[in-house]
């Protein structure tokens, strides 16, 4: 056995022991749920017993406690995608409405840190592109995570902002929009071929804010991929080293996200379906005046505290899309 097979033996022999784990995670979160109930029915059954309505409280606030994990249970079983348990490569760019959808696409950065944050996963920034005036032109950003991929995937589209424009000294209604792009972190294992020859590497210095060292070297990484025209960096690594190979990765999730895309038109074709796949597919809309409501348009899901979705609530519209596709 030479050594590149002895390191492929151990990379198959970690990937196997991370399934084993998860599986094993979810069969004692099972067995946790199961003996929560029990839990709740011999209280429910000693109450009866003596005559006892002093724990009618606590019952309550525990069948509530368990409603909530059983449902998360529930929805966490629908994440059986290859990618599904994968880390995520979310990114997010402006489309029409200038600066109003710059603007636009920084509130959507907020409303999925936020989500991010209570969900307890890492956000770490790769890229990110300033508008001239204000807001986010466009950021790509690594979300790290179990589950991450399985629960973003549901929000990968075109998000429409209805709102008066801060930027509007006439107090004008304004419409953008916003593209949300997201991909799975790939094992080192996927087989995507990237030959070194398709391959343009250019170096550059990191803009925006930073250190001494930041902005005196060439440490930003863009690579094209000459085959396909794709086009990745990223700057807000310590080194040229990182920065390219995180470039890599996000290069990886974007040839196998346009493979995908391929047997997915191959499918349509084949059943006689000629529907485009373009970059216009809205999703969700969310409008701030006249009135207040976040609508999903793929599940008919709707929220009127839109303050809430924008600090991060998303997960009615995220279980909504899983179990959608689920059924």
């Amino acid at each position: 056995m030479n050594s590149q097979d002895f390191w492929n033996d151990i990379e198959r022999t970690q990937k196997v022991n991370r399934e084993i784990k998860s599986l094993r995670n979810k069969v004692d979160r099972y067995k946790k749920l199961v003996s929560e109930a029990e839990d709740i029915e011999v209280l429910i059954e000693l109450a009866l017993e003596e005559n006892d309505d002093s724990v009618t409280d606590e019952v309550k606030r525990s069948i509530s406690i368990l409603d909530k994990e059983v449902n998360a249970y529930k929805i966490e079983t629908l994440l059986n995608g290859p990618y599904d348990r994968n880390n995520a490569i979310v990114s997010l760019h402006a489309g029409a409405g200038g600066t109003e959808a710059m603007d636009w696409v920084s509130m959507l950065f907020r409303m999925y840190t936020r989500w991010c944050e209570d969900k307890g996963y890492e956000i770490r920034v790769l890229d990110m592109l300033p508008g001239e005036e204000a807001g986010i032109k466009s950021v790509t950003f690594h979300v790290i995570g179990i589950n991450a991929y399985g629960y973003l995937k549901c929000e990968k589209g075109v998000h429409r902002l209805v709102r008066i424009s801060p930027f509007d000294a006439s107090g004008r209604r304004h419409t953008s929009f916003a593209s949300v792009d997201v991909m799975p972190e790939l094992e080192d294992d996927t087989e995507i071929e990237i030959r070194p020859e398709d391959l343009r590497i250019d170096t550059f210095r990191s803009g925006g804010a930073g250190g001494q060292h930041v902005n005196k070297t060439e440490s930003a990484v863009r690579i094209t991929h000459i085959p396909t025209g794709i086009v990745v960096q990223c700057q807000n690594e310590r080194s040229q080293i990182q920065n390219r190979e995180t470039a890599m990765k996000v290069l990886k999730a974007r040839l196998l996200e346009l493979k995908e895309r391929e047997n997915e038109q191959k499918l349509r074709e084949m059943k006689g379906e000629m529907k485009k796949i373009e970059w216009g597919s809205q999703i969700r809309s969310y409008v701030f005046h006249p009135y207040n409501l976040v609508k999903d348009h793929r599940t008919g899901m709707e929220n009127g505290n839109i303050q809430a979705v924008m600090d991060g609530e998303l997960d009615l519209f995220i279980n909504a899309y899983l179990q959608a596709n689920a059924s």
